[in-house]
């Protein structure tokens, strides 16, 4: 293979190591610091992100030292990252970010003409980290002890690539300019291909979509992209400025019409129905096939912004002012981007971001959008280059076919159902698949729930396919691991807990019902499954408001239960038994633990009459409890003792 394919090869996982060093970064952070719903020193771990600025004053004297020792510390963190304990992650995560950063504008910094391969790089950096999530089952599989290895082998691929000989060419500027606009740019392109693009899953669950449909577009987009710039760069040539504009206000128009076509108007007062969210229709995904077809532009800015800097004075001023305004635009969307989560948490801060989801991508792609139209252009001559166009297309096919493989469903389970009287029931708070000694717990989860093995598995605090968690999409996770139906309830746009539902059944009349909240979004995902003619109807539930908010949701409940044939609702209701809501929802349901243990202490001595028990199963009169349990921590490997119940019904 000829230069060209080198760099691509060195931007695209220098590009997939940027994603994903920045991805724990902000995730470790989350989880030491904003899980707990305060800020403190944590939260300081967003300075490694500004770490490339002590680098700019050695960037072009010292190049050949700084690449050797950025590159060390490159490999040896992010090598090391999969494997160590939350603390530990974020500061390893950390540096892998600065010295990532700090190679990025090193190589940008004293190589010439690299806008074309650079884009090409950006593209299968996405296509490589889509098939490494799907690989994953929704989980980022290099960022996991057992997928360790391929951070070892992205770094010592890169190393590899960089310290091949190099035959340098004078920089061909054909216009004088200033580096500041087109380091920003290139920053916000960064920032949103790691809050979404490079992430598939994260669309998916934002609009309930197919996910291997999407997962395929990007992932044969990207790499479309890739073939265009290594052998047919004249089409992109022919771009003008002004398309290009025309190009970005569409995808900018595409995108935020794609998020505001799933917001959901929550009720406004106590006293407010509460709002049913079915299936989407097809007018609301419109705007989602706009956006996959249209997000592309995002590589051609990438281009523009890299020929916009290359002929651009190399003066220190210019870069270290658009690093600084790139990083703090990059820092600010971050928190904008939680804070949409977490609003009623951290005041007078995050309150009123409340419902505004869409507002850091609007960012994000109209400032991309502005900086295109401030922006003289630039043309270069485009080249093919002159390597075995079908050994590239080969390898290509292979990541996209490996891909879409990847993202097919698994085969699911094929539950029994003739004959049967009795169903195991389970809820779970995974505190987003985290132990109560803040440390991943996935694993572990999961093999306890396939100890339990429910037939109807309801989870609660599921809502990690967002920033916050690094994107990883957990209850696809569960579903795939287990061949269990899923339905995840409400889209992670809409900023609840994440309740979510699933089953050995298929799951049929899905939807989700927001109630009034005045501290987090309560959405209560429902759903209902058919067994041997018996109709049961699911609700897994997360409320968490005020005394008056929390009377209402059990109101609400209740009355959407009443004229279902057989209820079951489990969840964590934030509710004690001598709570008003809790004795409200007592009243008209049965509660599966109380009515065996009735001074709430179990068969085996688990005490649960304490403040501690808010999990509960609450089920229909005509359904009797079997042996509840509760399985306290660590053993339930989350924060919150895990809950489950068989239950049997009389036939008429």
């Amino acid at each position: 293979m000829k230069k060209a394919v080198f760099i691509i090869l060195i931007f695209a996982v220098l590009f997939l190591l940027i994603i994903q060093s920045s991805g724990t970064l902000v995730e470790s952070i989350y989880i030491l610091d904003l899980m707990n719903s305060n800020l403190d020193e944590k939260a300081l771990g967003v300075l490694f992100f500004f770490s490339p600025l002590l680098a700019l004053p050695f960037l072009k004297k010292f190049h050949r030292q700084l690449t050797a020792i950025l590159l060390s510390i490159l490999i040896i963190a992010r090598g090391l990252t999969p494997y160590l304990n939350t603390s530990n992650r974020l500061l390893a995560s950390g540096i892998a970010t600065g010295a990532s950063f700090s190679l990025l504008f090193l190589l940008l910094h004293t190589r010439p003409q690299l806008e074309r391969w650079g884009s090409g790089g950006l593209a299968l950096a996405v296509a490589l980290s889509t098939l490494l999530r799907s690989a994953g089952d929704g989980v980022e599989y290099s960022l996991t002890p057992a997928g360790g290895w391929v951070g070892w082998v992205l770094g010592i691929l890169l190393g590899t690539l960089l310290i091949l000989p190099e035959k340098r060419q004078p920089a061909k500027a054909t216009i004088s300019g200033k580096a500041t606009a087109p380091i920003l740019g290139i920053y916000l392109i960064l920032t949103l291909v790691y809050f979404s693009i490079s992430a598939p899953a994260v669309i998916a669950r934002w609009t309930e979509g197919n996910y291997t449909l999407i997962v395929s577009a990007v992932s044969l987009l990207s790499l479309a992209w890739v073939w265009v710039v290594s052998y047919q760069p004249q089409l992109i040539q022919r771009i003008s400025r002004s398309l290009l504009f025309t190009w970005n206000l569409l995808f900018t128009a595409s995108l935020t019409a794609t998020l505001l076509a799933h917001r959901v108007s929550f009720p406004k007062t106590l006293d407010s129905p509460a709002v049913v969210v079915g299936t989407p229709t097809w007018l609301q995904q419109i705007p989602l096939v706009f956006m996959l077809l249209l997000f592309p532009v995002l590589y051609l800015d990438l281009q523009f912004f890299i020929q916009r800097l290359q002929s651009s004075p190399a003066k220190h001023q210019g870069w270290a002012t658009g690093m600084l305004l790139g990083t703090l635009m990059l820092v600010a969307l971050v928190f904008v981007n939680i804070f949409t989560n977490v609003w009623g948490y951290i005041d007078p801060i995050s309150p009123p971001f409340r419902n505004t989801f869409w507002l850091a991508y609007f960012i994000l792609s109209g400032s991309i959008s502005l900086l295109v139209w401030c922006s003289s252009g630039v043309k270069q001559p485009g080249e093919a280059q002159t390597s075995s166009a079908l050994t590239w297309a080969v390898a290509l096919g292979v990541i996209f076919l490996a891909t879409v493989i990847f993202a097919l469903p698994a085969r699911r389970v094929q539950a029994d159902e003739t004959g049967r009287i009795s169903l195991r029931l389970m809820t779970m708070n995974t505190q987003q698949s985290n132990g109560d000694d803040g440390e991943k717990s996935v694993d572990a989860q999961l093999a306890l729930i396939r100890r339990v093995s429910p037939d109807i598995l309801a989870l609660q605090e599921t809502d990690s396919t967002r920033i916050s968690l690094n994107n990883n999409d957990y209850v696809r996770y569960f579903a795939e691991k287990l061949g269990y139906y899923s339905y995840y309830g409400p889209k992670t746009l809409t900023g609840t807990f994440g309740t979510a539902i699933l089953s050995k059944y298929p799951l049929q009349n899905m939807r989700t019902v927001f109630i009034y909240s005045d501290k987090d979004e309560t959405g209560v995902a429902e759903a209902e499954i058919e067994v041997d003619g018996f109709r049961f109807t699911i609700y897994c539930v997360h409320p968490d408001s005020s005394d008056p908010a929390m009377l209402a949701f059990a109101k609400t409940l209740v009355a959407r239960a009443q004229d279902k044939p057989y209820v079951i609702a489990m969840g964590d209701y934030n509710l004690r038994d001598y709570e008003e809501a809790y004795q409200y929802i007592d009243r008209y349901l049965t509660n599966a633990w109380t009515s065996l243990y009735p001074n709430e202490i179990g068969a085996d001595g688990v005490d649960m009459s304490g403040d501690d028990r808010i999990d509960h199963i609450f089920l229909s009169h005509n359904l009797n409890a079997v042996d509840p349990m509760y399985i306290l921590p660590p053993e339930s490997a989350t924060d919150h003792p895990v809950h489950w119940t068989d239950v049997v019904w009389n036939k008429p």
